[in-house]
């Protein structure tokens, strides 16, 4: 298991987050102490049922310092914003490193799709991407998670024995070995280095 002080904070141009149950717990413990100073842009999927609303980005807002909002179609990724993906549609980024939306199909019984996003993240942003994977219920996230590692990115899984619900970090460390496996605690960390690296 990797240990933090022996990571070594790369140079990247964006984060992807994937999680599903258990997620915001997960998530509010990462960006817990997350400096205003944080330049990247971090977006993030979450499973939702998408029969409604979603207000992850007001909670969120309330809780980080950094500005956060629902991700919008044909929107820039812009630095040191932390964007939710809305529920019902896909969510993708372009060459141009804008958002897209689509209703293809489910992914893992899930739209928005972890590996959606990570695909379209790796594409985009190839070697200066960093994928984090948290706790979840299925599979979603682990070819995401390989895209990204092929393309030269960084990996991050969560530790199984701390998720919530452990299938979807292993699942990713079955597929692909990440980079990194670490408790939240030093995720949060890391996160906070690649901020600043």
């Amino acid at each position: 298991m990797t240990t933090i002080q022996s990571l070594r904070a790369e140079a990247v141009d964006a984060i992807v987050i994937g999680a599903s149950a258990g997620g915001i717990d997960a998530l509010l413990q990462l960006f817990d102490q997350l400096p205003a100073s944080f330049s990247l842009p971090i977006v993030i999927v979450l499973h939702l049922r998408d029969d409604r609303d979603s207000r992850l980005a007001e909670l969120f807002a309330q809780r980080v310092v950094l500005p956060v909002r629902q991700a919008q179609d044909k929107e820039p990724v812009t630095p040191g914003v932390m964007y939710f993906a809305a529920p019902g549609y896909h969510l993708s980024i372009e060459q141009d490193r804008s958002f897209s939306f689509s209703n293809e199909d489910p992914v893992h019984f899930s739209r928005p799709a972890i590996d959606h996003l990570m695909t379209s993240a790796a594409d985009a942003y190839g070697p200066r991407l960093a994928g984090i994977l948290l706790t979840g219920a299925n599979e979603d996230g682990a070819s995401g998670m390989q895209s990204i590692k092929q393309a030269g990115g960084i990996t991050i899984v969560q530790d199984p024995n701390e998720a919530q619900i452990a299938v979807m970090p292993q699942a990713a460390i079955a597929l692909c070995p990440p980079d990194h496996i670490l408790p939240l605690k030093d995720i949060r960390q890391y996160l906070i280095r690649l901020g600043h690296a």
